[in-house]
């Protein structure tokens, strides 16, 4: 088994016996963390655009009747009243599809919340391939790109729920305008509530012996990520793995410190792989440490119909494809 490095990375005892891990959606990991810190701040109000059982806003709905807002299908009013209700000194947190905020209403957020830097929290749901038989239309598969593009914007991808519920109680006091992306597919909880968490630092989970690759990955395919690094170990191939959580402000300096050990880069992400993390990564190395970089994610096409693992083996993001990424970017390096 590998060691993880680091004692107070605090990752679930038995992280490889998936039948035996907790399985929850990333979404309910944000439904659970608002209802949180709307018990400590009466400034938190959350809004929504008719979706509010699929997006886990229900919840605080439920709990906080007063301070939850329905505005119907109209995400671009989702968007301009909250950086209204911002503007006032409330923390607003809007929820919907991904595919339609920010998918449809990016002008708003651009002109309304990004522009003025007013603490809205964005909270795409449904977000990549795994939304399964929904099909192209609701995967949305460019957000990240969107959001990151954005001045005074932060990007946030958490990888479990209960790392998804930490990024809300984080963001809920950053006071700066906020994209969280989350799944709707129930995906292993892997980290715990002892696990560090901080906007804009990555976390070393993994590391094996005499590493010759670095896996940087978001959101639940860290997952994937961890379960292919134990497979190479085996193979006598040793990696490190990270979890890149925080796409902006990136980590640099870990990310950089630790690609100059070893040399070579995977990124993995539910995402294009054009705008995306890996993107953001690959910007970095070119500026500070350039070295041969392989990219999981989609590869320039739309979505489709299908189940959720389907999909991930289709798309080329599921652990057999890291593991021949990890072969192919060593044998550039050599």
């Amino acid at each position: 088994m590998g060691r993880m490095i680091n004692k107070n990375i605090k990752l679930v005892e038995d992280i490889f016996n998936t039948k035996a891990l907790e399985h929850l959606a990333t979404r309910d990991g944000f439904g659970k963390g608002v209802v949180e810190v709307g018990e400590r701040d009466e400034r938190i109000v959350v809004l929504c655009a008719d979706l509010a059982e699929s997006t886990r806003s229900h919840w605080f709905k439920e709990k906080f009747p007063e301070r939850f807002i329905e505005v119907g299908v109209a995400e671009q009013n989702l968007a301009t009243v909250a950086a209204g209700l911002a503007v006032y000194g409330k923390i607003p947190f809007i929820t919907s599809y991904a595919a339609f905020s920010p998918g449809r209403n990016n002008e708003q957020i651009r002109t309304t919340i990004s522009i003025n830097d007013v603490p809205v929290k964005i909270c795409g749901m449904h977000a990549g391939v795994s939304v399964g038989p929904d099909g192209a239309t609701h995967q949305q598969l460019e957000d990240i790109a969107l959001m990151r593009a954005q001045p005074n914007m932060v990007v946030i991808v958490p990888s479990d729920a209960e790392e998804a519920r930490k990024a809300i109680v984080a963001t809920a006091t950053n006071n700066r305008p906020t994209y969280l992306r989350f799944g709707r597919e129930n995906t292993p909880v892997f980290t715990t509530e002892k696990t560090p968490f901080e906007i804009g630092k990555a976390i070393i989970v993994w590391e094996s012996k005499d590493p010759q690759v670095v896996l940087i990955a978001c959101g639940t395919l860290l997952y994937n990520a961890l379960f292919a690094a134990q497979e190479l170990m085996a193979e006598g191939i040793g990696t490190i793995v990270i979890d890149n959580h925080t796409i902006k402000p990136m980590d640099e300096d870990t990310i950089v410190s630790t690609v100059q050990r070893v040399g070579a880069v995977v990124t993995v992400e539910e995402h294009q792989v054009m705008g995306g993390m890996g993107s953001a990564v690959a910007e970095v190395l070119a500026r500070r440490y350039p070295v041969p970089i392989e990219f999981i994610g989609v590869q320039d096409q739309f979505g489709q119909s299908g189940t959720p693992e389907e999909l991930i083996e289709h798309y080329g993001m599921d652990v057999k494809s890291i593991k021949g990424a990890v072969k192919c970017v060593i044998n550039r390096k050599k």
